[in-house]
């Protein structure tokens, strides 16, 4: 029951969805006595080295198997949580070794399982961390390259591309770990029941949130232009020998890929892109160019670059029709007498969604959003998106809000109406009302006493050596393999 409890609260203060973030990487090896270390140790150390601190010139701090980890790793670890904006004042080098160890069990057990990874999944996510930094700091690669103290960008993505493999292999190992766990209504209720009354979670304050949205409709004639210019960008392709790769970056309103020409990767057994992009990418060949042809996302044009068995490198050029000012003015006509109407109370405004709203994820359940983490309608006040909640933190309940004007990945632009159908003040867990959570604690607490069990037989398989300072730490798992009491 402590252990129950106690993961509860972990749960609970870091406020993590799924407590399987115990760490990633190693692999099986049969020989599983420690080495004793020559080098002589401190007692002086223990779990207290610093950032600052240096036990070696970047010597090994341990060997997992077939991996090592070395000192170096761990300031690499500090500059990563840094470059993230996360204080490390108080995180020991521990603390960070102890998570290193981790991450190099799962790792290498994943090996061993023959979990494989998709090489070019990782490059691309490399280049989106790349030029992620590069927005969110304002800086240049040579910012970069000095802050990660590397001499080339080749060794930079070389040692991102080892970093970014191994969390892969760890954290395919953890879901395979638990994706077969499940609970039953009985052990929900036997969960709940053995929490003690005066430590049941607290459940903050949670609001539902209704939306109507009306989108601007875009005219033939703004539709006809864009057409016309992708026409244009082909042409001058095939018949002047101008770049694809140079007009995707001047052109294209696809702002996530304008940066690499407009390129994507493609897989046919993994999906990626909407069906009508895929569907005209993979029925092209190499070197050629498509005709316009129309997504949710505007009007495109893609060369097909190279296939590679399953994979389809390409390049698009995606345009979004203009909204004319008259558009606007018609939609935003439409929204306030909708408005009007519910204020006035001939309308409901769930009967409104489902008659006028343009968002068809919404309009059938009367526009309730759904919450993207929990899939259901309730929204946590603390933990809601800043946005919404700056939206809504001044309505009343069952108050029609102003009309709003927003966009998203689709829509350039479109007009909203937001209202709060529900509020449910912050309370002491109930079984009845709270069951669903309750029931996701309860899958949770499950998920971390089925990976505890698992590092401690793996650990026992594995062959490990923590050497120097490193063995005075205070280790949550017997990385010492030392007898227990």
């Amino acid at each position: 029951m402590l252990l129950k409890i106690n993961n509860l609260k972990f749960i609970n203060n870091s406020k993590l969805v799924v407590a399987i973030a115990l760490a990633l990487c190693t692999q099986i090896v049969v020989g599983q006595e420690i080495i004793e270390d020559e080098v002589a140790k401190s007692k002086t150390h223990k779990d207290t080295l610093k950032a600052s601190d240096r036990v070696k010139v970047d010597g090994v701090a341990a060997v997992i198997g077939d991996f090592v980890v070395l000192d170096s790793d761990i300031d690499k670890e500090f500059i990563q949580l840094q470059a993230r904006g996360v204080s490390t004042a108080d995180i020991t080098r521990c603390q960070l070794f102890g998570k290193l160890l981790e991450d190099k069990l799962y790792a290498h057990h994943a090996i061993q399982d023959s979990i494989t990874i998709n090489e070019l999944e990782i490059r691309s996510s490399i280049e989106q961390q790349i030029n992620a930094f590069l927005e969110t700091k304002g800086g240049t690669m040579a910012e970069l390259l000095d802050f990660y103290n590397k001499d080339s960008e080749q060794s930079l993505r070389d040692e991102m591309f080892e970093i970014n493999k191994n969390a892969k292999l760890a954290s395919d190992m953890q879901r395979k770990i638990v994706s077969e766990i499940e609970v039953t209504p009985e052990e929900v209720r036997e969960y709940f029941n053995d929490i003690p009354e005066d430590e049941r979670p607290t459940f903050g304050t949670e609001l539902k949130v209704a939306q109507i949205v009306i989108i601007p409709e875009i005219s033939e004639t703004e539709k006809q232009k864009v057409i016309d210019k992708l026409k244009e960008f082909k042409a001058d392709v095939i018949e002047n020998g101008a770049s694809f790769t140079t007009k995707a970056v001047f052109y294209s309103d696809d702002v996530a890929s304008r940066k690499d020409g407009g390129k994507y990767t493609l897989n046919k057994k993994r999906p990626r892109m909407v069906k009508e992009f895929r569907d005209v990418a993979f029925g092209m060949q190499e070197g050629e160019i498509s005709d316009p042809f129309e997504t949710d996302f505007g009007y495109h044009i893609v060369m097909l670059e190279k296939i590679r068995g399953q994979e389809y490198d390409v390049r698009h050029i995606l345009l979004r029709p203009r909204v004319t000012e008259e558009a606007k003015n018609e939609a935003k006509d439409k929204i306030n007498k909708i408005r009007e109407r519910i204020v006035a109370g001939e309308l409901t405004f769930a009967a409104a969604a489902k008659e006028f709203s343009d968002e068809k994820e919404t309009k059938n359940d009367g526009g309730q959003l759904i919450n993207p983490y929990t899939q259901d309608f309730n929204f946590e006040l603390t933990k809601m998106d800043p946005e919404l909640y700056g939206q809504i933190q001044d309505l009343k309940d069952n108050e029609v809000s102003l009309v709003l004007q927003d966009q998203d990945r689709v829509n350039a632009l479109k007009y909203k109406l937001l209202i709060v159908t529900d509020r449910v003040d912050e309370h002491e867990a109930n079984f009845a009302k709270d069951y669903l959570k309750i029931k996701n604690l309860t899958l949770q607490d499950k998920q971390i006493q089925e990976i505890a069990k698992w590092q401690e037989e793996k650990i026992n398989d594995t062959y490990i050596k923590v050497n120097g300072d490193y063995r005075d730490c205070e280790f949550s798992n017997n990385w010492l393999k030392t007898e227990k009491q």
